[in-house]
């Protein structure tokens, strides 16, 4: 282990026992919000100090051990306690590594998922409308709530275009990496010659933005139009102005909402839209000026790229980040996007490790 690294476990294990001092106080209680920030705060540090201290010990069995040496009876179990102590540090020591990497502040936010059909027409629109299944899908496994923030139907069935937001703690560190192009190979159901069509989609995932803390939006720079929604909705949707749409003007983002009933709720759902984009345009060029000094596979949020293959005739997803195939597209397209989201953050982990040891 670095010295670098023992130094920060070293300031984690002092703060962790005055933390312990402060929670243990008869007047901590008094302060409710500043209670709630020290027990967060334990909580993160705590499984880290534990493992620190498990790692300390590893070092001291080691040493224990080592001096066994010389005795010539107990020779072959201190080679045996030295191999499994050092198998254990070794461990440990990567487990440690993991639990200091930098921590994404948007992990545990709900998020903002938009699909839109690319090329391939009806049968990107279709394609759309089967990611959106598949990402909801999996929302239900995770026992997360997926509301329609707007969406424009294709007369093929599909999507043009969808908005949703997801709404779930940690649903943007489970869904992060899936902003980018992504590829269907199939024979749609109107091919009478039986040849494989190439569609494509673009998927974005945006953190929920936090109105006030985040983005700060000053009306003047914002342009409001109201307006009759179109589509379905009953006769109530059609004879009122209730459709919003949003310009920030600094920017050119418009955000358009129709979906509710009321002009109120569409508004209030354009703006946390028009917030999450905002936010998401922030990080981009953040992450493209990062781009600049060291290429990244992952979290890039380059959406230009092609992410992922979804090859229906060979039952296969591709994803080309990773250079992972798995043959079973029936479970993921169901929302079993466990295994690629593992692979995924793996890989960034690795990265993030990388760049630490640089």
């Amino acid at each position: 282990m670095n010295k670098s690294i023992a130094a920060k476990l070293t300031q984690l294990s002092v703060r962790l026992e005055e933390l312990n001092r402060l929670l243990s106080s008869e007047t901590i209680t008094a302060n409710l919000d500043n209670y709630r920030k020290l027990t967060r705060e334990r909580a993160e540090i705590a499984p880290v100090v534990e493992l620190y201290n498990a790692y300390l010990q590893s070092e001291r069995d080691i040493q224990t051990a080592q001096g066994m040496c010389g005795d010539a009876e107990m020779r072959e179990f201190a080679d045996a306690e030295m191999r499994e102590g050092k198998e254990r540090l070794t461990q440990i020591g990567a487990e440690l590594q993991k639990q200091l990497l930098p921590k994404d502040p948007n992990d545990e936010r709900s998020i903002f998922l938009e699909i839109r059909a690319g090329t391939g027409g009806d049968e990107s629109a279709l394609f759309a409308g089967d990611l959106f299944r598949m990402y909801a899908r999996f929302a239900e496994r995770q026992r997360w709530q997926v509301e329609i923030i707007s969406q424009s139907p294709s007369e093929a069935g599909g999507y043009k275009e969808i908005i949703a937001k997801i709404i779930g703690n940690g649903a943007y560190s489970k869904l992060k990496f899936e902003s980018g192009g992504h590829r269907v190979q199939r024979v749609p159901a109107t091919e009478t010659q039986g040849r494989i069509h190439t569609s494509a989609c673009t998927v974005a995932v945006m953190p929920e933005a936090d109105e006030i803390m985040d983005v700060v939006l000053n009306p003047a720079e914002l342009r409001i139009d109201t307006f009759r929604a179109s589509g379905a909705g009953g006769q109530h949707i059609n004879k009122t102005d209730s459709a919003v749409r949003i310009t920030h003007l600094p920017t050119g983002i418009v955000v358009e909402c129709q979906d509710g009933r009321s002009q109120h709720k569409n508004k209030a759902q354009a703006m946390s839209v028009l917030a999450a984009r905002i936010r998401d345009k922030q990080t981009q060029e953040q992450q493209s000026k990062q781009a600049a000094t060291r290429k990244s596979l992952i979290g890039s949020g380059d959406r230009a790229g092609r992410i992922r293959t979804y090859n229906f005739p060979q039952g296969r997803i591709t994803d080309h980040r990773v250079n992972l195939t798995l043959y079973k597209i029936e479970q993921i397209m169901d929302g079993d996007l466990s295994e690629l989201c593992s692979a995924l953050m793996s890989e960034h982990q690795a990265e993030q490790l990388a760049a630490m040891g640089e």
